[in-house]
């Protein structure tokens, strides 16, 4: 049984990354100023933050259905079954209409609906491709990735609140002040929603904030006070120097975290929070195993 990994470039993974690790990656489609770009297909990441300064008109979008089948009917020739694993549900149609549009393959394609994006979407394509290496069918796969949906977090803060006002994601009023006070909202991301966490007055208050709430979810959501058997991965948006700065600090914190991956924040996101942005993500690492071995 040969099981195939799809995802979206929400996940972070680049079309020549995705060619290395043997992963299919939809390019997400945006609408800049009426005409349609495709990210990592003819928009990068630095023409995107270009035309975004700019002032220019985007909107995100879904893959169409014709370009999800149609790279669903290739990969099936070479594969018997899919695992598709878009951006979550909460953020984007592109996993409903995921999961209807499969409904008519019987079985070979399994949408995964479990609420991930950016990093840690990353990490779900990484863990399936191993369920997959270890001999997991696809609907398997897709439950083991349901079953642990809630086993991460992302906190993000964001450098300017003029994006979050554009998107209707804060009044027009709450972001003049917001601006006038130099307030540095952190987001949260646990599960469906992208929720309000806390608030700060400086980056350097905001990034601490963020990194005493991944302690706490270590110590009392994952009982892993020294981040042993976890995932640590830092994404940002155009704010590199900070996100290396990050990944230091959090290295000598939790060496048994192993790598840190740093990633640019996906497209889709980064178009309602603007550049300077800067996140931190935590995953729990899946018993590889244990989940192969309860199939055997």
């Amino acid at each position: 049984m040969r099981v195939a990994v799809v995802t979206d470039s929400n996940s972070g993974i680049t079309q020549a990354e995705a060619k290395e690790l043997g992963i299919y990656v939809i390019p997400m489609p945006f609408m800049i100023n009426g005409e349609v770009y495709e990210e990592d297909i003819n928009l990068t990441q630095e023409q995107f933050y270009e035309k975004l300064e700019d002032g220019a008109d985007i909107s995100t979008s879904q893959p169409s259905p014709e370009a999800v089948m149609e790279l669903w009917d290739e990969v099936l020739k070479e594969y018997d079954e899919i695992v598709h694993i878009p951006m979550s549900s909460a953020l984007s149609g592109s996993c409903q209409t995921a999961m209807m549009l499969a409904e008519d393959y019987d079985g070979k394609v399994q949408v995964v609906n479990n609420q991930r994006i950016s990093v840690t979407q990353y990490q779900s394509a990484m863990d399936a491709k191993a369920l997959a290496e270890g001999g997991l069918d696809a609907a398997r796969i897709r439950e083991v990735l349901e079953r642990t949906k809630l086993e991460s977090s992302i906190y993000v803060t964001v450098d300017t609140l003029k994006y979050l006002k554009k998107g209707g994601r804060i009044t027009p009023a709450a972001a003049a002040l917001g601006t006038l006070l130099r307030i540095k909202p952190v987001l949260q991301i646990q599960g469906e929603k992208l929720d309000s966490f806390s608030k700060a007055r400086t980056m350097k208050q905001a990034k601490s904030t963020m990194m005493a709430a991944i302690a706490h979810d270590f110590e009392e959501r994952f009982h892993a006070p020294d981040g042993e058997g976890m995932w640590l991965e830092i994404a940002h948006t155009q704010n590199h120097e900070a996100a290396r700065e990050l990944e230091e600090e959090l290295r000598e914190l939790y060496p048994k975290c192993g790598e840190i991956r740093v990633d640019p924040l996906s497209l889709s996101v980064a178009c309602h929070i603007g550049p300077g942005a800067l996140a931190i993500a935590c995953v729990k690492k899946l018993d590889m195993e244990a989940e192969c071995r309860k199939e055997k």
